[in-house]
């Protein structure tokens, strides 16, 4: 109730004292901050999406958007609860989505190709992933520049797949145990990456298999794609019985870069371990804020 009135007050202030000519700056008092599910009706499907809205945001400048994306038969409210991104929202003041993926045979998925045999079913999550991208951006101020995709299993092959895709909406990506699934895509400008994956992942190797590239040939794709270091710069600590090896491969058009944290012996897991003392979560927003759709900021 204080906050309504306050706003207000500013509301009133500021249209009664500018002159004619001066810019009138209106913050909005029916902004609707915190945390709530959401749907979208898209390709005759009603879709879902938990959005969170921190205090910070007020409306009146354009925030960076980030979209995380649960894995393989996850759901996105309880996937928030372990890759938890509001405490940064709020922080550094970013809508953060966590969308919510279609149901195939009573799991959940995501389909990060184009309509083909690497996709789970037909459902069109890149056309439903543009679409909550505009949705979000109509109704709330969203700097188009920045906005990036992460996820975790098969939400990080959603995040490369709208690298190769949708890289006209997308300025940066972030992956947990998940590796591309397309080594050609159409991806339109540099694009930054930061992947984050175990050594002993049972369900996505970190050397391929049958289904799945090699965790260090997609990162060999964007090194090449980006045109960086050849040779990374490396650094190494251990962690929760885990030792992270970071390679950093930078210097690559527009100013972008690409990071690999290898964890060895690790799990398929979202990475609970902490490197320089920054979580999973913290280590994808310091990788991604850096970037906007036009390279290094």
């Amino acid at each position: 109730m204080i906050r309504t009135i306050l706003l207000a007050l500013i509301f009133a202030i500021s249209f009664t004292s500018c002159k004619d000519d001066e810019p009138v700056i209106i913050v909005d008092p029916a902004v609707n901050t915190g945390l709530s599910t959401q749907t979208l009706y898209h390709d005759s499907k009603t879709r879902e999406y938990v959005i969170f809205v921190p205090e910070s945001y007020d409306g009146a400048s354009a925030v960076p958007l980030i979209l995380n994306f649960h894995g393989f038969s996850g759901q996105a409210s309880d996937y928030m609860k372990y890759a938890d991104m509001r405490a940064l929202a709020e922080s550094e003041t970013f809508i953060l989505v966590y969308p919510q993926g279609s149901d195939m045979d009573g799991s959940s998925h995501w389909n990060p190709s184009l309509p083909g045999g690497d996709n789970k079913s037909d459902a069109d999550d890149l056309g439903f992933t543009e679409a909550l991208i505009n949705e979000i951006s109509s109704n709330y101020s969203i700097d188009a520049k920045r906005v990036y995709a992460c996820g975790y299993s098969n939400g990080g092959m959603m995040a490369y797949g709208l690298a190769n895709y949708k890289s006209n909406l997308i300025a940066a990506v972030g992956c947990v145990s998940g590796v591309m699934l397309d080594l050609n895509g159409t991806t339109s400008h540099p694009m930054p990456v930061i992947h984050l994956h175990g050594t002993s992942d049972g369900v996505i190797p970190y050397t391929g298999g049958q289904y799945y590239n090699a965790a260090e040939s997609v990162i060999d794709h964007w090194i090449d794609f980006n045109n960086t270091t050849e040779t990374p710069t490396e650094n190494s600590e251990t962690s929760g019985g885990i030792t992270i090896e970071h390679s950093l491969y930078d210097q690559g058009d527009n100013g972008v870069s690409v990071e690999l944290y290898k964890y060895v012996n690790g799990d398929h897991v979202w990475f609970t371990n902490t490197y320089q003392e920054n979580s999973t979560s913290q280590l994808i927003w310091n990788f991604v804020s850096k970037y906007d759709i036009d390279g290094l900021r």
